[in-house]
Parts: C-alpha cells; structure tokens; sequence
C-alpha cells in the first residue's frame, strides 16, 4: 500500500523513475552513491554567452527528453586553476573544462520524496571573484546529505565576466547599473531552487545559504539585496563581509569607468566587438595590472547605493545568521615591517583625537605588540567588524564564532596553521576529500563542527543533543558570546568587545 502511495505521489510530482526527477523545464538524470540521490551539471539559466555576455542570467530554456545530470557542468573562465601556498588541490577548482557556459548546479539528496520537505543547504564557493567553482573536492555535499538535508552548490561568473561594469551596459539593462552578473547568477540558482526542489525532496520554505571568504561577501550581498528577499531564511557567513568592507566595493561610476578602460584596452570600439571577442582572450587581458581588479559595484540596483543606512533602517532581509572567521584570515593581508613607531604615526593619521584611545586597544609599545595589533587589526577588519555588524543589525538571532584548530600536518608540507578556509571541510564535513593522516579527535571535531552547521540549516539554531551550548550574540549588552571552533569547542565572552566597539563608534562619525 506504502509502495502504491508512493507511486502515485511521484507520478503526480514528476518523479518518473528512481534519479529521473522532472523539474519545470525538463526531466533530469542523476544516479545513486551511498544511498545518496546526486545530480550534477544541472543547467538553472541560460548559456551567459554571445549577445548573453555581461547580461542578467535568462531562465533556462525546457528541453525535451531526458537530461544525463551525472557529471559537473563545466567551471567559469578563469585562470588555469592550480594549487599554491597553502591550497592544495582539494582546494582548487578542476583546470578542465573552463567555459562562459557555466550557470550549472548541483543536487545531493538522501530522499526523491517531495512530501519530505528536507531543509535546503545552498553553498556558495569563493575564489576572490575571479575563481573557484563548485566542483571542489572539499564542497562535496555527500556527508551533509547523510545528514538530513538537501545540499546544492551552484557555479556563478567570476572576474571580468562577473563583474565587469561599462555605461552601455547600464544603459542597455533597462536598470541604469551593470556589474554583479556574477550575484545576480546566485540569485537565478535560488529561484531555480525555489520552483524545483521539492522535487528532490526539499523544502522551499527552509532555504539556508552559505559561502567563505568571496562566498561570504555574496552571501552578505544577498542578505543587503531588496532582489533576493523571499529566496532564502537563513545564513551562514565564513570569513568576510560587505559591512565594514568598502575597500573592497566600488561604486557603479569608478566601476564603469574601470569598464571603459578595458574596453579600450582591448581595443573594441563597441560592445558588440567585445562580446565577440574569444573569452581566452579576454580573460588574458584582464590579468594585466592596468584592467584593475573586477568585484563589487555599488550598483543601487542589485546592491542599495548605501548598504549600511538599508542595515540601519532594517530593510535588509531578516534571517537568523551563524557567522564568524578564522584565525589565519589575519594573514591574508601583509603586514610588511611592522614597528612601534610606524604603527603609532598611523594610529594618529587614522583616528586623531582618538589615537590615544586606539593605542590603549590596540598597543604598540614594542615591535612585537606592534605586529600583533596590525594582525588583530586585519583580521577583525576582514572578518571580525562584518560578524559583528550583522549581530548589530539583524533582528534574528546571530551567532558569532572563531575557528582556531590547526589541522593536522601533511608529510612534507609547511605548517599554515588555521589558514584562511582551513574550516570548511569541517563544517561539510569533507575530511575524507582532504588527503591528510587526521587524527581520531580531528574526526569527532568534525562531526561537531558539521553538526552545528546541518541543525542551524534544520531549525535556525546551531544547538543540539551532544554539542557544546552556544548562544547566540546580543551585541547591546555588556558581553559577546562567540563560539571558539576548535578539538575543545567551547563558548566565551569575547575579549574584544571593546575593540569592536571603539572601530565601530568611529566609523560612525566618519
């Protein structure tokens, strides 16, 4: 009788034969690992190529039969993708293929059964904006699939095809902004989501997005746009932010202008000349220093023209947010030579009158403490103030944490500590794909760590039986609870809340 049910559910729900699922425009097959149900290279918009280059993605167009879903789409063009410093290759996206036609994502479920309602896990890769992809060993969602979620990553145009801005472009979009091809990308694979994974037996209703480090930034940029409210209900940010980021932004003028320069420097007299263009060619071009760097434009389209008066005025979109960094995200900055007299020359250029106080918090007596606060300052300026800032604005609950463990040596290969996204393959649960001799602590550590991660995605709170208590943040009382990820997980008061209150209060007179 359970058997009959079924069937009839999966006829009426597009479930036509175990790993063919219809979705809107098409059917798809994926296949079965491990009692898990996957579909890779799973088209969510249109091919961004041709008279598609530097556009809005377009809804995918259906197909008829049946579409073979068992491999990776192919990457965004980027650079020929290799391992360096401390990335090994379970770090770095696949060198083959690179296309312009790389809107695909990708589907690990443990049930087809639409009536299961699953919460949704959408991950969100990083790179710089100028690489990375989906199909990294490290973001495998096989683990997190056993756990109860459906887990999709999803692949979005990065460098001079993601971001670049040009006025003819604004003017042709019908927006007045261009740029953020590669958030707007993001944001089509969440309504692909929204239409159609119930059919793999997800929620719509239960969607949580996640990302580190350009990952992060996107999904803060998700979080700030008035365009993704709807697609999604809660967060996870590792290891970066648009709040306290302006460095890092540019507005639609400067980034239009960088537009223009390109152009010229490709020596296309139109946008039609450049859209032929061969995409080899282009990406070549953009790695010279005089292109300048492709990111994120203030577009007051995609992005509010002022991101933090929409934070202020809690416009943006409400969700309950697990957020922090790591402790090597400090050294993604160089310090170059760091002395106590460079660093307090700075302090007085920088804070002025609050110099003084700046110093109590951040000293600078010898060389040595120099150093370190310079460190404190990168890390809690890239990743510290923006966790912080969210905690401030948002009316959900937010919980902050900090990842300190060192993992485990590989033979031979230097010791980075906890480097910048040293944590991901914890947090999914990916140790496996990391070819490392982990120790037995590092694997329970793991499931710790991955089982904050799959609850919050369940039930917006990364509490659970077995886990450490970990509360989340109330940044106007007189302590700020943060997490400290590590083999001894355990909560503290952060001893920093002064610091992050003093950046804060003179950034705001600024």
């Amino acid at each position: 009788m359970k058997k009959l049910l079924f069937l009839l559910l999966a006829a009426h729900f597009g479930i036509v034969a175990q790993n063919v699922v219809k979705t809107e425009n098409g059917q798809i097959e994926g296949y079965t690992e491990n009692n898990i149900h996957i579909f890779k290279g799973v088209p969510f918009a249109q091919p961004p190529i041709g008279e598609l280059r530097w556009k809005a993605p377009q809804p995918i167009q259906p197909w008829q039969g049946v579409l073979t879903c068992k491999q990776f789409g192919p990457s965004p063009i980027q650079n020929t993708p290799k391992p360096f410093y401390c990335w090994t290759e379970e770090f770095i996206a696949k060198p083959e293929p690179l296309s312009e036609d790389c809107l695909y994502l990708n589907i690990w479920t443990p049930q087809l059964e639409p009536e299961k309602k699953l919460p949704v896990f959408v991950w969100i890769y990083g790179g710089g904006f100028n690489s990375g992809s989906a199909n990294c060993a490290i973001y495998d969602g096989q683990e997190m699939a056993k756990q109860g979620v459906v887990f999709v990553s999803l692949n979005y145009r990065v460098g001079v095809f993601g971001f670049m801005a040009h006025p003819e472009l604004s003017r042709e979009s019908g927006n007045d902004a261009s740029g953020n091809y590669g958030f707007m990308d993001q944001l089509e694979a969440l309504k692909w989501v929204k239409n159609n994974i119930a059919s793999f037996g997800g929620d719509p209703e239960n969607v949580t997005i996640a990302g580190q480090s350009a990952g992060s930034f996107s999904v803060n940029a998700q979080i700030a746009s008035p365009l993704a409210q709807g697609y999604f209900h809660k967060a996870i940010t590792q290891s970066g932010g648009l709040l306290y980021g302006e460095r890092l932004m540019q507005d639609l003028t400067t980034a239009e202008s960088q537009g223009k320069n390109f152009m010229e420097m490709a020596g296309a007299k139109s946008l039609k000349i450049l859209r032929e263009m061969p995409s080899e060619e282009l990406q070549k071009l953009s790695n010279d220093p005089k292109a300048g760097r492709f990111g994120v434009t203030i577009d007051d389209y995609f992005l509010p023209e002022d991101i933090e008066t929409r934070f202020k005025q809690g416009k943006h979109n409400q969700v309950p947010v697990l957020t922090g960094w790591v402790t090597g995200d400090a050294n993604l900055f160089t310090s170059n030579e760091v002395t106590s007299e460079g660093f307090k020359k700075q302090a007085k250029e920088n804070y002025g009158e609050n110099a003084e106080k700046f110093l109590r918090l951040f000293p600078a007596e010898t060389d040595e403490e120099a150093l370190a606060s310079q460190q404190k300052m990168n890390l809690m300026g890239f990743a510290g103030m923006p966790s912080y800032l969210l905690a401030k604005y948002m009316d959900k609950n937010v919980w902050l944490y900090e990842f300190t463990h060192v993992p485990t040596d590989k033979p031979g290969f230097p010791d980075y500590g906890a480097f910048h996204t040293s944590e991901v393959p914890f947090a999914l649960h990916t140790l496996n794909e990391w070819k490392r001799p982990w120790k037995t602590e590092e694997r329970k550590f793991e499931n710790i760590m991955s089982g904050y991660w799959v609850n919050f995605a369940k039930i917006g709170d990364p509490n659970g039986e077995g886990l450490p208590q970990w509360s989340p943040a109330k940044i106007n009382d007189n302590t700020l609870p943060i997490m400290i990820l590590d083999i001894a997980s355990k909560q503290v008061q952060s001893p920093d809340i002064e610091r992050y209150r003093f950046l804060d209060q003179v950034r705001q007179k600024d």
